[in-house]
């Protein structure tokens, strides 16, 4: 009796946990004049893969995915009306319930794309910034993040309550009923919402005034700083920990890191400075995020020097490294002094098929790449190979920008006077 009244209570309960999002993913490829896709520029392939780990890292599963090659994408669809109709159609064979755009998509084609696939609808800032609002764990974060969201959703609010439009008819204006609400509510919540970025900017502003404070502070205490930079999952966090021991969270996730984080870091020449770990970049890096995290990035602008940490053994990693360059380009800083690590150099070094147990390739690598790129060193922050060249390249350069920093302090000679 017993063993029935349980059987009867197991058919009866039904599993609480979240199901995973089925997401598919879309892309459009841009062509000139039908010529194949710009030199020097990310393929929609690579694009895509890099969005569906992106889909991953939120929580999602990837099912399928789409690529259209147009001139521009469609300014109402983003794709054309037949690709479209091809993704209606495997929504229900994929049964999936989430449609992720590789670009930032207008608050039009959101809406009609919304409208058409009847699924929710996601573009690829929208899908970071989901991601950032995850990772997020400081006040200092949280609220750079809210202001992101905010800014993106606020010209987007008009879809909201496009509902009461449609109550109407062809003839909304005039109909009894439906005059009014829509655009009351609808201007409502834009106060609100700007309101709500007000406030956001203006405690931000608080704390890049209060991180202004601890930098003089930290600026007259004569420790220099290095500023490690790169690409999204790069190995960043693990070559911070590899270089100061310190307990830093490592994921192969895509922003496993979003605060920063600062350690002290103990150079050859017996001195000390101080590493800062940062967000990582990516390709389309939304411009809200940009602005939101000004407060973040300004580290980098207050840093003595760059630490960028490259993962040779991407497929992508010339573009990777111009994605990085053209980030700091924006952000002002291509001309502070850099150091390039390129990181997961053992994944390279092959010994008939069998990695070599120890970097005995490494000299040679490094010759080769003297010519182009002085800068670079090889390392792997995973095994601790080639930190110690590293870490005298870091600090040759800091003695060169002291020496730069005495040179420009110094006052200027007053010309002899001609008797």
């Amino acid at each position: 009796m017993l063993e029935t009244r349980w059987l009867l209570i197991a058919r009866k309960t039904h599993s609480t946990a979240a199901t995973r999002e089925r997401a598919f993913l879309v892309a459009v490829e841009s062509r000139r004049n039908g010529a194949a896709p710009y030199s020097g520029s990310w393929t929609a392939e690579s694009s895509l893969e890099e969005l569906g780990r992106l889909v991953r890292t939120a929580g999602g599963q990837v099912v399928g995915q789409g690529i259209q090659k147009l001139d521009t994408p469609h300014p109402a669809r983003y794709v054309g009306t037949g690709k479209l109709k091809e993704i209606v159609a495997l929504r229900d064979p994929m049964e999936y319930n989430l449609v992720v755009f590789d670009d930032e998509l207008t608050p039009t084609q959101q809406r009609n794309l919304e409208e058409a696939l009847e699924v929710k609808v996601l573009d690829r800032t929208a899908l970071i910034l989901d991601i950032f609002a995850m990772r997020a764990r400081t006040k200092e974060g949280r609220l750079q993040v809210e202001l992101a969201q905010s800014e993106y959703l606020l010209p987007r609010l008009a879809g909201q309550w496009s509902h009461l439009e449609r109550l109407g008819g062809s003839g909304a204006q005039g109909s009894i009923g439906v005059r009014g609400p829509g655009e009351t509510q609808l201007e409502t919540d834009r106060r609100l919402a700007r309101t709500k970025i007000a406030r956001l900017k203006k405690d931000i502003e608080a704390v890049r005034t209060q991180r202004s404070l601890y930098r003089r502070k930290r600026a007259r205490s004569g420790v220099p700083v290095v500023a490690l930079v790169g690409y999204t999952n790069a190995g960043k966090s693990t070559l911070m920990r590899a270089l100061t021991r310190a307990d830093v969270q490592i994921e192969d996730k895509l922003f496993a890191t979003l605060d920063p984080v600062t350690r002290r870091l103990h150079l050859p020449s017996g001195r000390a400075a101080l590493l800062t770990d940062t967000v990582g970049f990516i390709q389309k890096l939304p411009t809200q995020l940009v602005a939101a995290f000004q407060a973040t990035l300004e580290e980098l602008a207050e840093a003595d020097l760059l630490l960028h940490t490259l993962d040779i053994t991407h497929p992508d990693a010339a573009l990777q490294s111009q994605t990085v360059d053209d980030t700091l380009v924006e952000l002002d800083l291509q001309d502070k002094p850099r150091v390039t690590a390129l990181n997961k150099v053992d994944l390279l070094i092959e010994t008939d098929g069998v990695q070599s147990p120890e970097p005995a390739d490494l000299d040679s690598f490094e010759f080769s790449l003297a010519k182009n790129r002085p800068e670079a060193v090889l390392v792997s922050a995973e095994r601790g190979w080639g930190l110690e060249r590293l870490l005298e390249r870091v600090d040759d350069e800091l003695a060169r920008i002291d020496v730069a920093k005495s040179v420009a302090a110094r006052p200027a000679q007053s010309p002899s006077k001609v008797l």
